[in-house]
């Protein structure tokens, strides 16, 4: 991450979080409470360098994941302002093992910096998390510290 900047974000805090600054990890949390489906929900913030616009970025991830991903399947794509930046909207699935997985990402690209945001449940807890999703990616922040 440019160290120009600050990523903040609040995750729901019985979660289990870790940071990987390295591998562009700027946090993962994980519930300790595992739904009945057995897949744990799971919440991935990342920075990384980008040189491009969001849009872009983020047509080239699109394409990235429907090869990567085993039955990737784009649900939802939009762009909109939240706060202070305009940001990509996605919601994808695809399998994992038996599992079918459905994912909210949240992408923002600032001063060169792109950030995005993961929340990935089993289809059927969807609906128990998606609000959760929301709730955290309405508190990311990119602050800009003096130099």
């Amino acid at each position: 991450m440019n160290p120009a900047h600050r990523i903040t974000v609040s995750v729901p805090r019985p979660w289990v979080t870790r940071t990987d600054p390295d591998h562009g990890i700027v946090v993962a949390a994980r519930s300790r409470e595992g739904p009945a489906s057995g897949f744990p929900p799971e919440l991935v913030v990342r920075s990384v360098p980008v040189d491009t616009d969001l849009t872009a970025w983020r047509g080239e991830a699109v394409e990235a994941m429907a090869v990567q991903l085993d039955r990737f399947e784009l649900e939802e794509d939009d762009e909109f302002r939240l706060g202070d930046h305009v940001v990509s909207y996605r919601r994808f699935a695809y399998r994992h093992g038996a599992t079918d997985v459905l994912c909210d990402q949240w992408a923002w690209v600032v001063d060169g910096i792109g950030i995005t945001l993961t929340g990935s449940v089993a289809r059927p807890d969807y609906p128990t998390y998606c609000d959760v999703f929301e709730d955290v990616a309405a508190t990311l922040e990119v602050v800009r510290q003096a130099a």
